[in-house]
């Protein structure tokens, strides 16, 4: 249903295509048993002290469960997305519809079960607020840290740090170690180190969602300065006011898979009619 599906790839003189971002038929399944829990050291040891024939059947119901289909989750189920050098993309949907695994797939933080992702350009990601950062080390650390992780320099990072820590409004704490930072500190300068070191793709995840008005305000503003240097923005947000001014198109992800993809206004309607549906088949909660 998008309009850019037409559309061919090019390079436009730059040398880089004009698609920044190909997601062909992706699927991630989890499947409901042992084998999908990450281990943890009580895990092991439980294992350990557990008899042997107990542990032999747990072993042997985790095995069932990957194989009987009915627990099997699809958490998506054939994502199919062409997303223009560019362009801001909204992803919206209700909540649990898939929205931030497939980011966490697009940042291979984990990977698809099926299907293929093409990305043409270096991609910054703000997916939670701090997302990445150590809480032991100190601001300007993790500032360093995080550039290089998507493969700045450190003397780029260093020639950046002070527009950062400025945005960011830590100057006074930023040789603090971060556990130390308010939530508001925390999530001013996670935002600003994902604006403003070299990311040809930037993927936002709710980063509206904690802030006070007048930093919500400088996102706003820097993702707009990013949108007109030519940079891919995919802007994950129950905020339907931020998706109308910014988004180019929205795609709506319902139970894993694009439902509707189009202009913004028509794409928010339907939005808005699934929540209504969604609310009128479960009732309002008893109190």
């Amino acid at each position: 249903m998008n309009s850019q599906e037409n559309a061919l790839p090019r390079d436009g003189g730059t040398g880089m295509p004009d698609v920044a971002v190909r997601v062909s038929g992706v699927s991630k399944i989890y499947s409901l048993g042992q084998q999908n829990v990450q281990r943890r050291f009580t895990d092991v040891l439980a294992g350990i002290l557990l008899p042997r024939f107990l542990r032999a059947d747990r072993d042997r119901r985790s095995a069932e469960a990957a194989l009987d289909r009915e627990n099997w989750i699809y958490a998506l189920n054939g994502i199919d997305l062409k997303i223009m050098r560019g362009e801001v993309v909204g992803i919206i949907g209700p909540n649990g519809a898939g929205k931030s695994t497939l980011l966490k797939i697009l940042t291979r933080i984990t990977p698809p079960t099926a299907g293929r992702i093409d990305i043409h350009g270096r991609v910054g990601a703000l997916l939670e607020v701090g997302s990445g950062f150590h809480p032991e080390l100190t601001g300007r650390e993790n500032v360093l840290l995080n550039g290089m992780m998507i493969g700045m320099t450190r003397a780029t990072v260093r020639e950046r740090m002070d527009e950062i820590v400025s945005f960011a409004q830590v100057e006074k704490f930023i040789d603090t170690p971060v556990k130390w930072y308010s939530s508001g500190m925390f999530m001013r300068l996670a935002f600003s180190v994902a604006a403003h070191l070299d990311a040809e793709i930037m993927l936002v995840d709710e980063v509206l969602a904690v802030g006070d008005i007048g930093f919500q305000q400088k996102c706003l503003q820097r993702i707009r300065q990013i949108a007109s240097d030519g940079r891919t923005v995919l802007f994950v947000s129950h905020n339907m006011d931020s998706i109308r001014r910014f988004c180019d198109w929205v795609a709506v992800i319902q139970d894993g898979a694009v439902t509707w993809s189009g202009d913004v206004e028509s794409c928010i309607r339907y939005y808005e009619e699934v929540c209504r549906d969604q609310y009128d088949e479960e009732g309002p909660a008893e109190l």
